[in-house]
């Protein structure tokens, strides 16, 4: 029998267990909240030392459900790729495209990767490609990198507002092929990207299909799916950002008219590790989520991507349907979600260190050891179709208190 409470601890043990959560088809109500299956106020709740900008928007309405901060800069990370999409198909067709490129967006999007990024970005204009859009698409908050980093297109500044805004124009204005091209890119989304960081956080775990997503992630050292070399071999000519003296591109790039631009995130932070979580849930892409956060310095990625999970299920999402199944803290690193309840099973994917994960069920399996525990236990985990140990999960039993077996 496993103590997990040697591995944790007593007064860390408890704090996690209280912070397990049950999801459900309605938000349970709590103070002042409204009953359950009626229509919840915004409320978003950020979890302690996170600075967030949130917008929700219905478009079935024409309202916003939910705005918090939602005029703050961020620095944008890999959400800007949306622009560098954008940009690269004004008055054009994706037919048009070269084969080469076609398959870069599609890379950019789907893995967010950040070579592909790189190539748009020298080849089009570095920031001129943000002044672009921003006069295009009407954004308010949004401006290319700072002066200081001007080829880190990872460093452009954008608000929660602003990138509804460019979902409502890929989504109502957009030619319908380059509406339906981008947002097929967004529904196949991969759980690992390029760079091998877990990037179904926030939407993808909160809610059910159908949603179409881009995340953006800076400022860590790894996120599961892969090694911690992985992510570490992206250079400032990959990644748009700065970790040391690689190239970084030009020193001063051509506004739209010809000129260096006067409009530069010259005030966002670019410290703290980002986490964002932006797209479209709900049947007909009814709703427009983003979530824009900052961490504090040193936040694991486990531990960033668990609190943007919360931050998100928190939400007053029209139209969304969300899982059902127990929220459970997990520990260690490198711990492999397998297609079977046996450590030969095929691994589908490793999870980042320490995330919160949702268990639908839980059935006996292979005995697992990690002295001093053991545990023949497995659960289901639906987001990932697949099985972890129980004994990586945070509770002190076997099993998981009120999880029916599978």
């Amino acid at each position: 029998m496993k103590m997990k409470m040697l591995s944790v601890g007593a007064a860390a043990l408890a704090a996690l267990v209280c912070a397990t959560t049950t999801a459900s088809g309605t938000a349970t109500p709590t103070g002042d909240s409204p009953a359950a299956g009626s229509a919840r106020s915004a409320r978003a709740e950020v979890p302690a030392g996170v600075t967030a900008g949130v917008a929700v928007f219905d478009r079935r309405t024409g309202t916003f459900t939910e705005q918090l901060n939602s005029a703050g800069q961020f620095r944008s990370a890999s959400v800007v790729k949306l622009l560098i999409a954008l940009d690269l198909l004004w008055n054009r067709t994706p037919d048009a495209l070269p084969a080469a490129d076609r398959a870069r967006v599609d890379a950019m999007l789907r893995g967010s990767d950040d070579a592909a990024a790189s190539t748009f970005w020298a080849n089009n204009g570095g920031g001129a490609i943000v002044d672009r859009m921003v006069t295009r698409l009407g954004l308010t908050d949004t401006a290319r990198p700072p002066a200081t980093h001007p080829g880190y297109w990872g460093y452009t500044a954008l608000s929660a507002r602003d990138t509804v805004t460019i979902y409502r124009y890929i989504l109502d204005t957009a030619p319908a092929a380059v509406r339906d091209y981008l947002m097929g890119d967004l529904r196949g989304s991969t759980r690992c990207a390029t760079d091998g960081y877990d990037q179904h956080f926030g939407i993808p775990g909160a809610f059910e299909r159908p949603w179409a997503v881009k995340q953006g992630w800076s400022g860590f050292s790894s996120g599961g799916c892969g090694t911690a070399a992985a992510a570490a071999t992206q250079s400032p000519a990959t990644s748009g950002e700065p970790t040391g003296a690689a190239e970084r591109g030009t020193s001063e790039e051509p506004g739209a008219s010809g000129q260096p631009s006067t409009t530069a995130a010259a005030d966002v932070d670019l410290a703290r590790p980002a986490l964002h979580t932006t797209g479209v849930v709900g049947t007909g892409d009814r709703t427009i989520v983003a979530v824009l956060t900052l961490h504090p310095a040193g936040t694991a990625y486990g531990r960033a991507y668990t609190d943007v999970g919360r931050l998100t299920r928190s939400l007053n999402v029209p139209g969304a349907t969300r899982p059902s199944g127990t929220w459970v803290g997990t520990w260690g690193s490198g711990v492999r979600v397998r297609s079977g309840t046996t450590t030969t099973s095929g691994a589908l994917t490793t999870l980042p260190a320490g995330a919160e994960v949702l268990v639908g069920c839980q059935r006996r399996g292979q005995q697992v050891s990690v002295p001093p525990y053991t545990n023949d236990w497995w659960a289901y985990l639906p987001q990932y179709g697949g099985y972890m140990t129980n004994i990586y999960l945070s509770v002190p039993q076997n099993q998981v208190p009120g999880v029916p077996e599978c």
